[in-house]
């Protein structure tokens, strides 16, 4: 299976690591020094307790449009880089081509169906804990690898089962959605909280899960998505922020965001499309969202990050 990843970060290096490693035909499109360590070092995917895998010699490239037609293209890029992002891959999407973003939020495929329009998206969600420790090195925290994707239309295409099988292979826990809708709120709803308490008290999961009053506030965060959710009309139950709060309880102490990383690096945050899309998307059904808006203006002087300030 020929696959592209757009953007090689925490989640695009990941997958697209585990990938190649299993023996899929990956090219990675990245930029600066991750892509010229990539080039001399190949990539390198470090765990503390699964152990690591190192990939000598990857495909990397800084222009998408040298790869060629793929059967798939992966994309990890942030969110606001989005929309240029795929002007710059379209020329490899074929007529058979998946789209299959693994971002953040649940507008990212309206964005893509802009450009490449319906049929070519997959839609899909990806459970890991990664960033880029240094360039060329991928670090995962705890043992979650999990991708849930499928058809918007709920059909078992040949071109999921066909990365369902490669994935498996590469020992990713990957299954199929039949309601992928349904299944990015089940992702928002974790990520918002997660995020949004990470980052603004600048701790890892356990900590906040173990004190009664932030545990509150992260409780307060999901049960806002899961009620935005239901007013939009996705299929989640009444209880789902409960369901969060106990699969809270079960991952790694040391769990972070992406977000919170974003801001002890200084760059910009994702803070419009988590806590602030929870807003937007709450106005617009008259759900109120105190909770995700004062993670909003709490982080709206971070937001640019420092490099852009």
């Amino acid at each position: 299976m020929k696959i592209a990843v757009m953007g090689s970060g925490g989640v695009g290096g990941f997958y697209g690591g585990r990938l190649a490693h299993a023996g899929a035909e990956v090219t990675f499109v990245a930029r600066g020094k991750h892509l010229a360590a990539m080039r001399e070092h190949g990539l390198l995917i470090e765990n503390e307790t699964q152990g690591n895998i190192h990939i000598p010699q990857v495909r990397v490239t800084e222009d998408p449009a040298t790869i060629g037609p793929v059967d798939l293209v992966l994309v990890g890029v942030k969110l606001w880089d989005l929309a240029a992002a795929a002007r710059s891959f379209k020329s490899i999407v074929g007529p058979d081509t998946a789209v299959l973003s693994l971002q953040n939020g649940v507008i990212k495929d309206d964005i893509l169906r802009g450009e490449f329009g319906d049929r070519a998206i997959m839609g899909g969600v990806g459970y890991v804990a990664t960033h880029i420790s240094r360039p060329g090195v991928i670090h995962q925290v705890g043992a979650m690898q999990r991708i849930i994707f499928g058809e918007y239309d709920g059909k078992h295409s040949s071109r999921a089962q066909a990365f369902l099988d490669i994935a498996l292979k590469a020992g990713i826990q990957a299954e199929l959605s039949d309601d992928i809708r349904r299944t990015l709120w089940e992702k928002y709803t974790f990520l918002v909280g997660l995020s949004g308490t990470t980052t603004t008290m600048r701790t890892t999961i356990g900590p906040i899960r173990s004190n009664p009053q932030t545990r509150a506030f992260l409780f307060d965060l999901m049960k806002e998505v899961v009620a935005v959710g239901r007013a939009h009309g996705v299929k989640l139950p009444e209880n789902y922020a409960e369901d969060r709060l106990a699969f809270a309880d079960t991952v790694a102490a040391d769990m972070t965001s992406s977000m919170h990383h974003d801001l002890d690096s200084g760059n910009r945050l994702e803070v419009e499309w988590l806590s602030g899309g929870v807003v937007t998307l709450g106005a617009a059904v008259k759900v109120p969202t105190p909770v995700n808006r004062a993670v909003w203006d709490v982080l709206a002087l971070h937001a640019q990050g420092r490099k852009n300030n």
